[in-house]
């Protein structure tokens, strides 16, 4: 098992890339922290709409260890009580997995200003609030590890004047944290997903989804397993040397541009 008894918190990680990533951690052996606003798994109109159990009552069924405790990671209090609350559990955190991410349609006239700011709340201000409180614990780990969720969006634009922009930063916050970091031997990287089969899809119609399938080299959507696998890889010694960069998991699709 590559994570075996290291401790991991996945933020968004109740349903689409977080639960895969939670689901596959646990396979490795990581006790898994699933820090959410709610334990109950979404579904979508087009891909996971079938009911699941919450993950992390699905991965203690299955003999792996695993909590949830609910958090916005854009509230101060609720993140520093989620991370106070794992170290109370595990006693340490290994690793931390910033997944959780949210997107508002609309364009620079639609999109409220409002909504602007919850976008990069979470996407944003969010990934740096969870760091930063989980940074003290991480330091003492002989295996840390941050691993940022950011998008192939964060190389262009035509997701609205939110989305891309939070993503884009977090490619250079992973950079100056990498740098920061290294003299503890803590390694931080980013992955870059491209079009997945998660709920996050709601926004778009049949018709769309299926002209941007066609435009995938391997011919279909991520699956969040996909992104669950590279994340292991990251979080795992055999990435030991690799830090302040970034991962394409995207089918091919970037490669054509």
């Amino acid at each position: 098992m590559l994570l075996k008894d290291r401790v991991a918190i996945v933020t968004g990680g109740s349903s689409g890339i977080g639960r895969g990533i939670c689901l596959e951690f646990a396979k490795e052996g990581a006790k898994v922290v699933v820090a959410d606003v709610s334990n109950k798994p979404k579904q979508g109109k087009f891909f996971e709409t079938t009911p699941t159990p919450p993950v992390d009552e699905e991965i203690n069924s299955k003999g792996g260890n695993s909590s949830f405790f609910q958090t916005d990671i854009s509230n101060d209090k609720d993140v520093k009580n989620m991370i106070n609350s794992t170290v109370d559990l595990y006693g340490k955190i290994d690793i931390l997995v910033n997944n959780a991410g949210i997107h508002i349609p609309g364009n620079s006239e639609e999109l409220s200003i409002e909504n602007w700011d919850k976008v990069v709340g979470v996407n944003l201000r969010g990934q740096f609030i969870t760091s930063k409180y989980c940074i003290p614990h991480i330091k003492k780990s002989n295996f840390g590890r941050i691993i940022q969720i950011a998008s192939i969006h964060s190389f262009g634009g035509g997701l609205g004047p939110a989305y891309p922009p939070s993503k884009a930063a977090v490619l250079n916050l992973v950079k100056d944290l990498s740098i920061e970091l290294a003299s503890h031997n803590v390694t931080v990287n980013a992955i870059c997903p491209g079009a997945i089969e998660t709920p996050i899809q709601d926004y778009m119609t049949e018709k769309i989804l299926k002209e941007y399938k066609n435009t995938i080299p391997l011919g279909r959507f991520g699956l969040p397993k996909d992104i669950g696998r590279a994340a292991v890889f990251f979080a795992s010694d055999q990435s030991d040397w690799i830090t302040g960069t970034s991962l394409i998991v995207d089918g091919g699709h970037r490669a054509k541009v």
